[in-house]
């Protein structure tokens, strides 16, 4: 005798209401456990980025804990270099401050002696104004300087956390696979090892992607500062490389910072422009060529799908949200794709595909036919 429950049917509507309000409740949760949840995303990042240098330490007969440390260690001291040598760049700047703060007023000055003659704006009125916003500025530097110190505290304690959670994300990666046999245990070991191995390989194929798409992208816009007589080209064209973290519109906004600094420490405004069109350049190889054929044949998300995440991620996590927009949308549609009831979201957001040519006349319908039945019966065969 069945002793089961019989299944609640519900109406399509009420199925619908509990679907919105399960994902209003699901965003809430991800927006407010934010300074938890984050770190523990970066740190499975990381986890994975590392897992294959800790596997091979530990076929070399290595012990577990030691090859983590190892693999950790030697992660922290490139993290080191990396801020050591952006600080040195940074205060490098400061040799150039006076000169930027000089040409910032002879700038000031022209736009005030145009605003004088074309716009008859007064003087004393601009003075005022600029006096006004500057006096603003000055008030407002101590909560900028706190801010900015509370912010650099920040990262390092999160930093911190994401090097501890991928630590115990190594130690215990078959205790983790365990629980998800638990927890799905009415589904096939293998498929659960499917899924997660098929979240494994996105994420690790997205970050090593990832890896070479920022050393590409920055070598050929060093080359291009370079070819322009920029100052601090290395550094300036690493910095934009790093911004592709952040889909469409990272290397944008990276054009802006050596286009200021070179409009204000060098005579030749076009040169600011060639700044800002070597930038735009490679931004156009990055999204048509560099990007689609590195990262994205590994994360296959269609562009509608990934603007959304943007916005969805940026809401909800910020900054952070807009780095981690697409590889977890990517772990989403790996997870889609393994349910069956989940299916035709992961086809939804995955990349489109190309429709056939529509069949012309019935002499071309004809001339198909055979080769679509061979098709099929060597699908059937394998099947």
């Amino acid at each position: 005798m069945d002793t089961r429950s019989p299944e609640i049917q519900l109406p399509f509507y009420a199925k619908v209401t509990c679907i919105l309000l399960s994902l209003v409740v699901i965003v809430y949760g991800l927006h407010v456990l934010e300074n938890l949840l984050i770190p523990l995303v970066f740190a499975i990042l990381f986890a994975v980025l590392l897992f294959p240098l800790v596997k091979r330490l530990e076929n070399w007969k290595v012990p577990r804990i030691i090859a983590i440390v190892l693999c950790l260690l030697l992660a922290l001291t490139i993290l080191t270099g990396l801020f050591y040598g952006i600080s040195i760049q940074l205060s490098n700047f400061s040799e150039v401050v006076p000169k930027f703060v000089q040409r910032g007023n002879e700038y000031i000055n022209s736009i005030q002696k145009f605003a004088d003659e074309h716009l008859n704006i007064d003087k004393q009125r601009q003075v005022d104004e600029i006096r006004k916003y500057l006096n603003q500025a000055l008030s407002e530097a101590g909560v900028i300087v706190t801010t900015t110190l509370l912010t650099t505290t920040n990262i390092i304690s999160t930093l911190f956390l994401i090097l501890l959670f991928a630590f115990f994300f190594l130690l215990y990666r078959d205790f983790f696979r365990t629980f998800f046999y638990k927890i799905f245990s009415d589904a096939r070991r293998s498929k659960v090892d499917g899924v997660m191995s098929g979240i494994y390989e996105v994420v690790k194929d997205y970050m090593a992607g990832l890896f070479l798409v920022i050393i590409i992208i920055g070598t050929l816009m060093t080359v291009g500062l370079l070819i322009l007589g920029v100052d601090y080209a290395v550094f300036f064209g690493f910095f934009g490389a790093c911004l592709v973290l952040i889909p469409y519109f990272g290397l944008s906004l990276g054009s802006l910072i050596p286009a200021a600094y070179t409009l204000v420490t060098q005579d030749n405004p076009f040169k600011a422009l060639g700044v800002v069109g070597v930038f735009l350049f490679v931004q156009a190889l990055e999204g048509n060529f560099i990007t689609p054929y590195i990262v994205g044949s590994k994360v296959s998300i269609n562009p509608l799908a990934a603007i959304i995440a943007l916005i969805l991620w940026e809401n909800v996590w910020g900054l952070p949200g807009l780095v981690l927009a697409l590889p977890m949308t990517a772990i989403i549609k790996v997870i889609f794709d393994a349910i069956d009831s989940l299916k035709p979201y992961g086809f939804l957001i995955g990349e489109a595909e190309k429709p056939r040519p529509p069949i012309k006349n019935l002499q071309e319908l004809a001339e198909q036919l055979p080769k679509r039945t061979k098709k099929i019966g060597k699908v059937e065969e394998k099947k």
